[in-house]
């Protein structure tokens, strides 16, 4: 029988966490699938994009729901710093409540929509937003459900491109994980490939799974009440999405904050007791990395954190640094047990913490209302 970070097949499915925890495992080889699949696609992804990437004062933005959108927040910066082309993350769920402060009618624009299984009403209606007040609108769809309407709809559109990712990325359980990662890895293979840092990067988030489990196990046991996730750039995405996982696998028992390590000096610093634990995602990159030290150094000095932790290479056994954007990977996989140990010492049900049904897999309970111009 099979075993996912230290626990049996057997006691994860009596205890509902079979799939988020397999589901968490099995993100490098995830990613190198993702990889390889934007590769098989290349030319025709190509022969569709190029024209709309060659447009001038073209628009980019990277949109989704929740988990989703913050696929757009951690590459971003990234894609703008190696494309020169600037590249928005603007939330569906912001779109979609305020399209015409977010959408320009003589823009050219793409939208690269993300959604796990692509039918979330918000994601929907973004894209007919999108067509109904830009001009010359474009989609591109990356999304784990070849069924879902974002697909489909995607399939009967000239203007749509839909990118499915890898078998097993439709993830069963409540919290996105290899999803999240998939999407995200696609995303930067179609714009930005680095196979390199990608491997590095599988490999470390591979060192962890196989030799830091038990310490992180401990780490879950520390009786933490409030979680803070602190990154730079696009780290910051990273941040908000291990923030958001914390919460959703406790149910809001651990109370998680996400924020940069500048920022949160200017009032969330507010927050820190003896029950906070901070989780500072490093940057490589030199020039940011000194106020990632300095806040770490301040924080060390207030002595008011339960603990608070600074991953870097070292923390994935690795003497090398990788770019920030490909970092965010296995500092994500890092968070998402955590997080997910954390759930089982609460005695909570990883894979439906909420499941009373006031929180969902997909969002229920969204009216969507016209826009008359």
């Amino acid at each position: 029988m099979s075993t996912y970070l230290t626990y049996s097949e057997e006691f994860l499915k009596a205890n509902n966490g079979y799939w988020t925890a397999k589901e968490i495992e099995q993100q490098p080889a995830i990613w190198r699938q993702a990889a390889a699949n934007v590769n098989v696609q290349r030319e025709k992804l190509n022969n569709w994009l190029e024209p709309i990437l060659a447009q001038p004062k073209l628009r980019i933005i990277l949109t989704g729901a929740g988990t989703s959108a913050y696929v757009g927040d951690s590459i971003a910066p990234h894609l703008t710093q190696h494309t020169g082309q600037v590249f928005e993350a603007i939330s569906t769920t912001d779109l979609v409540a305020c399209p015409t402060q977010y959408l320009l009618k003589q823009a050219p624009t793409l939208v690269v929509s993300y959604g796990r299984s692509g039918n979330s009403p918000e994601s929907v209606a973004a894209i007919e937003l999108a067509n109904q007040v830009v001009d010359q609108c474009y989609h591109l769809v990356l999304t784990c459900n070849p069924e879902g309407a974002l697909a489909v709809n995607a399939e009967q559109n000239s203007n749509a491109f839909s990118l499915l990712m890898p078998a097993g990325t439709l993830d069963q359980s409540f919290a996105m994980t290899s999803s999240f990662t998939s999407m995200l890895v696609s995303t930067l293979a179609i714009f930005t490939p680095e196979q390199l840092q990608l491997e590095a990067a599988a490999k470390w988030s591979e060192t962890l799974l196989e030799h830091g489990i038990s310490s992180l196990k401990q780490v879950a046991e520390r009786p933490c009440q409030r979680l803070v996730f602190l990154g730079s750039g696009g780290l910051q995405g990273i941040a908000r999405e291990a923030a958001l996982k914390c919460l959703e696998l406790t149910a809001g028992q651990t109370l998680s904050y996400c924020e940069s390590p500048m920022g949160f000096r200017h009032g969330p610093k507010s927050l820190m007791d003896a029950t906070t634990e901070v989780i500072l995602l490093t940057s490589s990159d030199a020039y940011t990395q000194q106020y990632d030290e300095d806040l770490l150094a301040e924080l060390i000095r207030d002595d008011q954190a339960l603990a608070i932790t600074a991953l870097d290479n070292t923390s994935f056994g690795s003497n090398d640094k990788l770019q920030d954007v490909w970092a965010g990977l296995p500092y994500i996989v890092y968070c998402q047990i955590l997080a997910f140990f954390k759930s089982i010492n609460a005695k909570l049900t990883p894979d439906n913490p909420c499941p009373t049904g006031e929180v969902n897999r997909v969002v229920q309970g969204v009216t969507i209302y016209s826009l008359e111009q």
